[in-house]
Protein backbone atom coordinates (compact mmCIF):
# COMPACT_ATOMS: atom_id res chain seq x y z
CA UNK A 1 0.00 0.00 0.00
CA UNK A 2 2.70 1.97 0.22
CA UNK A 3 2.39 2.79 -3.32
CA UNK A 4 -0.54 4.51 -2.87
CA UNK A 5 0.86 6.73 -0.15
CA UNK A 6 0.74 10.12 -1.61
CA UNK A 7 -2.78 9.43 -3.23
CA UNK A 8 -4.41 8.99 0.32
CA UNK A 9 -2.37 11.88 1.59
CA UNK A 10 -4.05 13.36 -1.09
CA UNK A 11 -7.41 12.86 -0.15
CA UNK A 12 -6.81 13.53 3.35
CA UNK A 13 -5.18 16.75 2.15
CA UNK A 14 -7.92 18.18 -0.18
CA UNK A 15 -10.56 17.56 2.20
CA UNK A 16 -9.05 19.26 5.29
CA UNK A 17 -9.09 22.30 2.91
CA UNK A 18 -12.88 21.84 1.76
CA UNK A 19 -13.56 21.67 5.30
CA UNK A 20 -11.89 24.97 6.22
CA UNK A 21 -13.25 26.45 2.96
CA UNK A 22 -16.89 25.48 3.42
CA UNK A 23 -17.01 26.50 7.38
CA UNK A 24 -14.56 29.62 7.73
CA UNK A 25 -14.55 32.79 5.68
CA UNK A 26 -11.64 33.38 3.39
CA UNK A 27 -10.19 35.18 0.87
CA UNK A 28 -9.68 34.29 -3.17
CA UNK A 29 -6.40 33.25 -2.35
CA UNK A 30 -7.67 30.89 -0.35
CA UNK A 31 -10.00 29.42 -2.71
CA UNK A 32 -7.35 29.81 -5.62
CA UNK A 33 -4.80 27.80 -3.23
CA UNK A 34 -7.68 24.60 -2.95
CA UNK A 35 -8.41 24.76 -6.59
CA UNK A 36 -4.96 23.76 -7.35
CA UNK A 37 -5.70 20.18 -6.41
CA UNK A 38 -7.90 19.81 -9.05
CA UNK A 39 -7.04 19.56 -12.90
CA UNK A 40 -7.54 21.86 -15.14
CA UNK A 41 -9.81 19.23 -16.77
CA UNK A 42 -11.68 18.14 -13.97
CA UNK A 43 -14.82 16.17 -13.96
CA UNK A 44 -17.25 14.91 -11.02
CA UNK A 45 -20.81 13.23 -10.93
CA UNK A 46 -22.43 14.47 -8.06
CA UNK A 47 -24.77 12.30 -5.54
CA UNK A 48 -27.69 13.03 -7.57
CA UNK A 49 -26.05 12.84 -11.07
CA UNK A 50 -25.15 16.04 -11.95
CA UNK A 51 -21.85 16.80 -14.12
CA UNK A 52 -19.54 19.28 -13.02
CA UNK A 53 -16.28 20.38 -14.56
CA UNK A 54 -13.82 22.35 -13.28
CA UNK A 55 -15.60 26.28 -13.56
CA UNK A 56 -18.89 24.64 -12.43
CA UNK A 57 -16.69 23.39 -9.55
CA UNK A 58 -15.15 26.72 -8.92
CA UNK A 59 -18.31 28.27 -8.81
CA UNK A 60 -19.56 26.22 -5.90
CA UNK A 61 -16.63 27.16 -4.10
CA UNK A 62 -17.35 30.82 -4.83
CA UNK A 63 -20.91 30.43 -3.78
CA UNK A 64 -20.43 28.18 -0.42
CA UNK A 65 -17.60 29.92 1.05
CA UNK A 66 -17.63 30.21 4.60
CA UNK A 67 -21.16 29.44 4.75
CA UNK A 68 -21.39 26.15 6.34
CA UNK A 69 -20.88 27.10 9.91
CA UNK A 70 -19.29 24.00 12.10
CA UNK A 71 -19.00 22.21 8.83
CA UNK A 72 -17.03 18.83 9.24
CA UNK A 73 -15.96 15.86 7.16
CA UNK A 74 -15.12 12.72 8.43
CA UNK A 75 -12.89 10.00 5.95
CA UNK A 76 -13.22 6.79 6.39
CA UNK A 77 -12.62 3.04 4.61
CA UNK A 78 -9.79 4.46 2.07
CA UNK A 79 -9.12 2.22 -0.33
CA UNK A 80 -6.86 1.26 -3.26
CA UNK A 81 -8.09 0.12 -6.57
CA UNK A 82 -5.50 0.82 -9.31
CA UNK A 83 -2.19 2.09 -9.84
CA UNK A 84 -1.15 3.22 -13.07
CA UNK A 85 1.94 5.19 -14.58
CA UNK A 86 0.16 8.26 -14.49
CA UNK A 87 -2.03 7.91 -11.18
CA UNK A 88 -4.18 6.52 -9.51
CA UNK A 89 -8.09 5.46 -8.55
CA UNK A 90 -9.41 5.60 -4.91
CA UNK A 91 -12.68 5.22 -3.30
CA UNK A 92 -13.34 6.24 0.38
CA UNK A 93 -16.25 6.90 2.64
CA UNK A 94 -17.15 10.98 3.34
CA UNK A 95 -19.39 11.90 6.24
CA UNK A 96 -20.75 15.03 6.52
CA UNK A 97 -22.09 17.59 9.51
CA UNK A 98 -22.47 21.14 10.06
CA UNK A 99 -24.02 22.87 12.43
CA UNK A 100 -27.97 22.59 11.64
CA UNK A 101 -27.35 19.05 12.40
CA UNK A 102 -27.27 18.21 8.74
CA UNK A 103 -25.83 14.63 8.09
CA UNK A 104 -25.12 13.24 4.65
CA UNK A 105 -22.97 9.84 3.61
CA UNK A 106 -20.99 8.91 0.63
CA UNK A 107 -18.82 6.66 -1.53
CA UNK A 108 -17.02 8.45 -3.23
CA UNK A 109 -14.00 6.86 -6.28
CA UNK A 110 -11.71 9.29 -7.02
CA UNK A 111 -9.08 9.42 -10.61
CA UNK A 112 -6.40 11.01 -9.79
CA UNK A 113 -3.48 11.92 -12.16
CA UNK A 114 0.16 12.56 -11.64
CA UNK A 115 1.26 16.10 -13.18
CA UNK A 116 5.03 16.17 -15.21
CA UNK A 117 6.19 18.06 -12.04
CA UNK A 118 4.84 15.30 -9.73
CA UNK A 119 1.94 16.92 -8.61
CA UNK A 120 -0.82 14.72 -7.52
CA UNK A 121 -4.41 16.54 -9.14
CA UNK A 122 -8.43 15.03 -8.97
CA UNK A 123 -9.00 14.41 -12.43
CA UNK A 124 -12.44 12.99 -11.93
CA UNK A 125 -15.12 12.06 -8.82
CA UNK A 126 -18.21 10.05 -9.07
CA UNK A 127 -19.93 10.19 -5.50
CA UNK A 128 -23.18 7.92 -4.67
CA UNK A 129 -25.00 8.62 -1.43
CA UNK A 130 -25.27 6.04 1.26
CA UNK A 131 -29.06 4.21 2.01
CA UNK A 132 -27.35 2.23 5.23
Amino acid sequence: MTDYKEYFDEVIQAHEAIESWFSVEQDNAALEQLLTHFSPRFSMVTPLGRAVDFEALRALFQATGGKKKGFRIQLGELRAIALHAHGATLSYREQQTDASGLHTDRRSTVVFEKAPAGRVLWLHLQETFCSE
